[in-house]
């Protein structure tokens, strides 16, 4: 900007967008200085350079504020984690899927355990039950992101939020209902 523009000669455009015409650089910065603006290379690889009239302080100050706006607006997805032992009970993991289904709604993904303890290790087969009890209570709601797989005293998986599923659509009936 301003005295870096080395080019010899730039297509000017001034600060509305028109197109001023092609004149020297010396030129293009003596036009930005009576206009109380700055001289920005917007297009370097040109022939020649184009070169914009812009207040480039308060041009840095909107784009730093756009970019503010969009982090605001982003929703970074976390991965929660429920746990459960191969002999909960059927309301327990009724109550532990309404929770997942909120999870979901939110936007995160739901790792699902379940823990063993000592001869519980024996019987894997339980947590597997249970884990594909889970996934069926979560159908059209949930997809199951990565199947149950064992991991040390742990079997776990990974369920995602359904594509297609809008949880406010549910919430909308059941609320007039």
């Amino acid at each position: 900007m301003n005295e870096r523009v080395r080019a010899r000669e730039v297509r000017l455009i001034d600060e509305d967008g028109t197109m001023i015409g092609v004149m020297s650089s010396a030129q293009a910065l003596a036009i930005a200085r009576e206009r109380g603006l700055d001289l920005v290379e917007v297009s370097p690889n040109a022939t020649p350079p184009v070169c914009k009239l812009m207040d480039y302080g308060r041009y840095k100050y909107e784009q730093a504020k756009r970019e503010s706006a969009a982090r605001k607006h982003q929703k970074t997805s976390e991965l929660r984690e429920i746990r459960m032992k191969p002999h909960t009970d059927e309301h327990d993991v009724q109550v532990k899927t309404r929770k997942i289904q909120e999870f979901l709604a939110d936007g995160d993904k739901v790792k699902v355990s379940v823990i063993f303890r000592g001869r519980e290790l024996a019987h894997t087969e339980l947590g597997r039950h249970l884990l594909d009890q889970v996934a069926s209570q979560l159908k059209g709601t949930g997809t199951v992101e990565r199947p149950p797989m064992m991991e040390g005293r742990m079997m776990s998986m990974i369920v995602a939020r359904a594509p297609g599923w809008d949880p406010s659509a549910k919430e909308a009936s059941s609320s007039t209902s």
